[in-house]
């Protein structure tokens, strides 16, 4: 295979020659204080140190988007005259409610007030000096495209700038119909560019960090941009954008969903959401006027399930996602092949192993019990796989097979995260990315289980991301502390910092990360044994190929 050359490392230097964090003894001690003073596109802003990083929260990189600006595309910010401070974080995205565990809650969502002077984006470096040419990590958050922010703990970059050398940035921008309501086709030629808005914001946003991060220390031309769940999508859906081509040089793609990392919707799909909201807010194309005073508060709560039990009365949030409009999104990121204009894009793919922990439901019975027998086991499995008892029986005989040790709970577990989208993607998108055939692909599976709740988080959707960011010590509430937890959060955040340098995410730490490859599939497997596997579990894999094909089938 003819292949784009990009840099080997197995070694990484620590930034200040700081050793491992398991070894180490506490860090410098240095009081906060005010930080530098940045010239940014718009103006000065001044954010503050916290032991040796300069952080910048609430950077505005684009107008307020109420009022007449709302369903619009994004303003740049306009300057403004003397220092702007940089030291509390923006508003969050108006966004429904969303009940979860109390050990995410909200470390996912965010907190804090919602509004929609939101377009804000985070910073942080260790020197904000230009000509540092540190290498640049935007992060997207999850939440899918109707909840989340760019302030969440789990993605504070501290760590990161401190330890592993490189400059953060976090965004938040518009969500749901706020960000993804359809309106290109109104007779009102306004609303022409009027969809994707919220990938439009992210757009702007990273031309954002093409013009100003030098000034952070950061190196424009070396931008690596990286999500995990909603945030993954984001990802892959600005590698079906032309216009993001070039602001950005290598991806971070962590278990999203197929429909919308894979795809994105079509037109028709878009417009059905759009009618049913309006419709919902007496409202059509031709008096749109009234969306534009209307409370946010309004538009969220029409979105949820309404009274009458109809086919259009559910929750229609989930509805208001990107869609290929042959203007902004212009390419399917991998369907029916990879986008043409990410060629040259390196990825990072994969999931974790007990992906189907309902962390979004606390009321699930999951919470109360779990299977503790054959018999509760089969009938879950039927039930999920949609198959035959002697079907579910030959299933878990297989998953047994290869996990002696496993519970009846954990083969369900792990029976369910094999047929969800948050792990059916990853390798969707790293064949999709094969068959183009130009730049590396680089598969992980997280299988470290947490202890918190007597160990029933397991490795639940999110569970990678602390580790990634170098954030036990700020996420403990969901991952606890233990030097088991330090060792692998270095050796996950330090494989960042390499892959935001070079391209390869191997390093001493870890060894060589193998590239993706067919028939091999190698795969690096981060949790208490982390090494290198070819084709992890492949039986189980086909297996359950097998099962998903059946269901397309009927």
């Amino acid at each position: 295979m003819k292949r784009r050359k990009f840099i080997q490392v197995s070694q990484l230097p620590l930034a200040s020659g700081m050793t491992a964090p398991w070894i180490w003894t506490p860090a410098r001690a240095q009081a906060d204080g005010p930080g530098s003073i940045v010239d940014t596109t718009s103006g000065l802003i001044q954010g503050y140190i916290s032991d040796g990083v300069e952080v910048f929260r609430g950077v505005p990189y684009g107008e307020a988007t109420y009022g007449a600006n709302r369903f619009m595309p994004p303003q740049e910010k306009r300057p403004w005259t003397g220092v702007r401070l940089a030291t509390v974080h923006g508003t969050r995205s108006p966004q429904p409610y969303r009940p979860m565990i109390p050990e995410i809650g909200d470390a996912l969502t965010g907190s804090g007030a919602m509004g929609e002077d939101n377009l804000k984006l985070n910073v942080w470096t260790s020197s904000a000096r230009p000509g540092d040419n540190k290498p640049v990590f935007i992060w997207f958050h999850g939440g899918g495209f109707r909840t989340g922010s760019g302030n969440s703990p789990f993605f504070d970059g501290e760590q990161l700038a401190r330890y592993h050398d490189m400059v953060v940035v976090t965004v938040t921008h518009r969500l749901n119909a706020l960000g993804f309501m359809y309106l290109a086709d109104a007779p009102d030629s306004r609303y022409s560019e009027s969809s994707n808005m919220g990938m439009q914001d992210i757009l702007l946003a990273l031309k954002w960090v093409n013009q100003n991060i030098e000034n952070f220390g950061g190196n424009p031309n070396n931008v690596t941009i990286g999500g995990q769940s909603g945030g993954g999508g984001k990802s892959s859906i600005l590698q079906g954008m032309p216009e993001a081509r070039g602001l950005f040089h290598k991806a971070v793609v962590m278990a999203t969903i197929i429909e919308t990392a894979v795809t994105a919707l079509e037109p028709e799909e878009a417009v059905h959401a759009r009618d049913i909201l309006l419709n919902r807010l007496g409202l059509s194309l031709n008096n749109l006027e009234r969306l534009h005073d209307m409370p946010f508060e309004v538009l969220i709560r029409a979105m949820g399930a309404q009274a009458g039990g109809g086919p259009d009365d559910g929750d229609i949030a989930l509805r208001f996602v990107p869609v290929k409009d042959d203007r902004i999104l212009q390419f399917h990121p991998f369907s029916p092949q990879a986008s043409p204009i990410s060629t040259d894009i390196p990825l990072i793919l994969g999931s974790n192993e007990t992906e189907g922990v309902p962390y979004g439901n606390p009321n699930d019975k999951f919470w109360e019990s779990e299977p503790g027998n054959m018999s509760e086991l089969l009938a879950e499995i039927t039930r999920s796989h949609r198959i035959s008892e002697n079907e579910a029986r030959e299933l878990i005989d297989l998953y047994r097979r290869n996990r002696p040790n496993a519970s009846y709970a954990d083969l369900a577990l792990y029976m369910q995260a094999d047929i969800r989208a948050t792990s059916r993607s990853a390798e969707i998108i790293a064949e999709a990315k094969l068959r183009q055939g130009t730049a590396p692909v680089y598969m992980y599976y997280f299988n470290w289980n947490s202890p918190v709740r007597y160990g029933k988080l397991r490795s639940m959707h999110c569970m990678e991301v602390p580790f990634f960011f170098d954030n036990i010590d700020k996420t403990d509430f969901m991952t606890g502390r233990g030097r088991e937890q330090y060792r692998l959060s270095w050796d996950m955040a330090q494989a960042w910092s390499a892959y935001t340098h070079t391209g390869n995410p191997s390093h001493d730490g870890i060894g060589q990360w193998a590239e993706y490859e067919l028939p091999d599939r190698a795969t690096m497997i981060f949790g208490n044994n982390t090494r290198m596997v070819n084709d992890p579990y492949s039986d189980e894999r086909i297996a359950t190929e097998e099962i998903i094909a059946s269901w397309d089938a009927e």
